[in-house]
C-alpha cells in the first residue's frame, strides 16, 4: 500500500481549482439507471469511489464513454436493463453504492443490492432508505446479506414519506427515495428530506431529464411522477468538502492561497467558523453562478479556538470535523467539537495525539487544547476525512510525518499530493518500503 511522506513547516501559496463533488457525483451517476437515453456529466472527479461506481454501473448494463473537453466528461447510457444485482464484491468498497437501489427499483421493477460498506466512522444503518421505499409500495426482504426489493405491478406508487432519523435526515436515503419517486405513479411528498446541496444537484439533473420536482433544498420535497425520463447534460456541483479541506490547510500553515470553482454559497457554516478562528475567506470578482466563484484564503498569525457542532445542512458538515480538529490543535485556548451526525467519528483523535495534540474525548464531544507545535510521526489513516485531517496536521508539524493507508484519501481527493505540492507543500507518495527507510517504524 502507498503512504504519504510529508515534511511540515512550509507555507502554501498559489491557486487551486476545486473539483466536482464526490458526494454529488455518485448519486448523480446512479440516476443514469432511470433512463435508456444518454446522460452526460462534466467535472466528474477521478477518484477510486467514482471508478468503483463505474464498475458497478457497467455490471448493471450501463455503458460509459469518456471525452476530453475543458473539463473531464463522461456519458452514461443504460444499454442492457436486465441485470438488477449489485454484487457484494463492488458494493463493499463504498457506502454510496446503495444509491443504485432506488433507480433500479423505479426503472426495472426490482433490485438486489448488497448491504453497503465504506468508512469505519460508526454505525450508519440503511433502515431509513428501506422504510422510505416501502412507503412507496416496495416489498423488501433481506437474503444472504442482500437487500431484495420489488415493486408490485412493476411500478411504485406515490405517497408521503418521512425521512427523519435519530441523527436527522439522511442524504443518501433522500437521494434514493427521490430517485425512486420520479417514476412512481401519483405524487410523493418527502418530509424531513435532507437539505444538502448534493440533493439540490440531484434534483437539478432529474428535472433536466424530465422529472417534476419542487422544494429540493428544503425539508419538504414534492415529486409528481412521470412515465419516463430522457437524457440530459449536467455539470457536477463543486466539492464543498474539498474546498473546506484546502481552507484548513491554508489556515494551519498561516498561508494565503486562491481557490477557483469554490462553492461559497453552500459553505456558510464553514466560513463562519473559519472567520471566528482567524481564517478569512474573501470572494474575488463576480460570477454568473455564485456557487462557482473564486476566493482568497488568508489568515491571522494567531488562530483562535472555537466551538463546533456538526449538524445536517445548513449546519456544520460532519465531513469537515476532522480537518477542523487538526486546525484547532494549533489554536490558542480550548476548542469544543461536538459530533451530532456520527458520534463515534473520532478515530483520528489518537493519531493526532501521536503528533503531540492535546485532545480529550468525552462521548460525542472532544476538547482540543491548543499546543505550540505538532511533531511529525508515523500515523494511520482510518477513514477518508480523518485522513485529510492528518494531512492538514502534517503540513504544519515539525519534522516528517508518514501517513499509512492513503487509499482512504484516494476515495475522496483527486491527486491530493500533486495539488498540495503545486502550492508549495513538501508531500510525496511512496511505497511502504520507501517510507520504512525514511522513518523506521512508519509502516504498520
Amino acid at each position: 500500500m502507498d503512504v504519504f511522506v510529508i515534511e511540515g513547516g512550509r507555507k502554501l501559496s498559489g491557486r487551486v481549482r476545486i473539483n466536482g463533488s464526490k458526494n454529488a457525483a455518485l448519486p448523480l451517476m446512479a440516476a443514469a439507471l432511470l433512463t435508456d437515453q444518454p446522460v452526460t456529466f462534466r467535472d466528474i472527479p477521478d477518484l477510486s469511489d467514482i471508478r468503483n461506481m463505474r464498475r458497478l454501473l457497467a455490471e448493471l448494463g450501463v455503458q460509459a464513454t469518456d471525452a476530453d473537453e475543458p473539463l473531464p466528461c463522461v456519458t452514461l447510457r443504460a444499454v442492457d436493463e436486465t441485470e438488477v444485482h449489485a454484487r457484494y464484491d463492488i458494493v463493499r468498497t463504498m457506502r454510496a453504492s446503495i444509491c443504485v437501489l432506488g433507480p433500479l427499483l423505479a426503472r426495472r421493477g426490482s433490485a438486489r443490492v448488497s448491504m453497503p460498506g465504506g468508512c469505519a466512522i460508526g454505525q450508519r444503518p440503511v433502515d431509513l432508505h428501506l422504510r422510505g421505499l416501502e412507503a412507496l409500495g416496495a416489498r423488501i426482504t433481506l437474503e444472504g446479506g442482500d437487500i431484495v426489493a420489488t415493486a408490485p405491478g412493476g411500478r411504485l406508487i406515490g405517497d408521503t414519506v418521512f425521512m427523519g432519523g435519530p441523527f436527522g435526515s439522511t442524504v443518501l436515503g433522500t437521494a434514493n427515495v427521490l430517485s425512486a419517486a420520479v417514476l412512481a405513479s401519483g405524487t410523493t411528498v418527502i418530509e424531513c428530506a435532507a437539505c444538502e446541496p448534493e440533493i439540490v444537484d440531484l434534483a437539478s439533473l432529474l428535472s433536466k431529464m424530465g422529472a417534476r420536482i419542487e422544494g429540493a433544498g428544503s425539508p419538504r420535497i414534492t415529486v409528481r411522477g412521470v412515465e419516463s425520463l430522457g437524457g440530459a447534460e449536467h455539470s457536477v456541483l463543486p466539492d464543498r468538502i474539498e474546498a473546506g479541506t484546502f481552507m484548513c490547510a491554508a489556515g494551519i500553515t498561516n498561508s494565503e492561497i486562491t481557490l477557483d470553482n469554490c462553492p461559497l454559497d453552500a459553505m456558510m457554516s464553514v466560513t463562519d467558523r473559519l472567520d471566528a478562528i482567524g481564517v478569512h475567506i474573501d470572494p474575488l470578482g463576480s460570477s454568473d453562478d455564485p456557487l462557482r466563484r473564486s476566493c482568497r484564503v488568508s489568515c491571522a498569525e494567531t488562530l483562535k479556538s472555537v466551538q463546533i457542532t456538526t449538524q445536517p445542512h445548513p449546519g456544520f458538515p460532519t465531513d469537515l470535523q476532522a480537518q477542523f480538529m487538526a486546525l484547532m490543535c494549533l489554536a490558542n485556548g480550548n476548542a469544543v467539537i461536538t459530533e451530532k451526525i456520527f458520534p463515534e467519528r473520532f478515530l483520528h483523535v489518537a493519531e493526532l495525539a501521536r503528533m503531540g495534540a492535546n485532545i480529550t474525548r468525552m462521548g460525542a464531544t472532544a476538547v482540543v487544547t491548543g499546543v505550540k507545535e505538532l511533531a511529525g510521526a508515523p500515523v494511520m489513516a482510518s477513514d477518508l476525512r480523518a485522513s485529510a485531517g492528518l494531512v492538514i496536521a502534517a503540513l504544519a508539524a515539525h519534522g516528517t510525518t508518514v501517513i499509512n493507508r492513503v487509499y482512504h484519501i484516494d476515495r475522496g481527493y483527486e491527486h491530493l499530493e500533486t495539488r498540495l505540492g503545486a502550492l508549495g507543500a513538501s508531500i510525496a507518495r511512496a511505497t511502504e518500503e520507501e517510507a520504512a527507510h525514511l522513518m523506521p517504524g512508519a509502516v504498520a
